[in-house]
């Protein structure tokens, strides 16, 4: 499988650590997510030389960059931060961190419904070529365990409260 060797790191590794807070939960969650397009079709393309990606008649550019895009509006809009971020030709890899209010299969969701509505409708081609953009299905996992320290800290800042 060819990689895009392209990744966009929205933040570093020191955030990865970092507990955040809502009005009123303490939390830490960190998610990877990875969905395909339907029918596992080659459909995210880029520019890349080495991937031999013509560009496509009537379509605006790489479908990579767009697709990245919207990812990050998504997430900015939700209060969820991009850890980690890379396109495959056909799948794409997030890491992110979500508020357990919010979660994780909501903001899913949403950035694949927009980014289906949004691609096919920038991209011509897209619609010619599959009925839909995403399949119905993807994969999650949480990533790592609360430090020692921070489970802690927190039991120690309880007699605060």
């Amino acid at each position: 499988m060819v990689s895009l060797l392209y990744t966009v790191r929205m933040s570093r590794r020191k955030n990865m650590d970092a507990v955040k807070h809502n009005h009123n939960i303490t939390y830490r969650c960190h998610y990877h997510v990875v969905w395909c397009p339907k029918y596992r079709r080659k459909v995210i393309t880029s520019l890349d030389p080495k991937l031999n990606n013509p560009p496509i008649p009537g379509d605006p550019g790489p479908v990579d960059a767009r697709l990245k895009e919207i990812i990050q509006d998504v997430c900015k809009e939700h209060d969820s931060e991009i850890l980690e971020l890379e396109t495959m030709p056909d799948h794409v890899h997030l890491l992110v961190d979500c508020d357990p209010q919010y979660g994780i299969n909501k903001l899913v969701r949403l950035i694949k419904g927009r980014s289906s509505r949004l691609l096919r409708q920038e991209y011509p081609s897209l619609k010619r070529r599959i009925p839909t953009l995403w399949t119905n299905s993807y994969f999650v996992a949480t990533v790592g365990g609360t430090p020692l320290e921070i489970v802690k800290q927190y039991v120690e800042n309880q007699r605060n409260v």
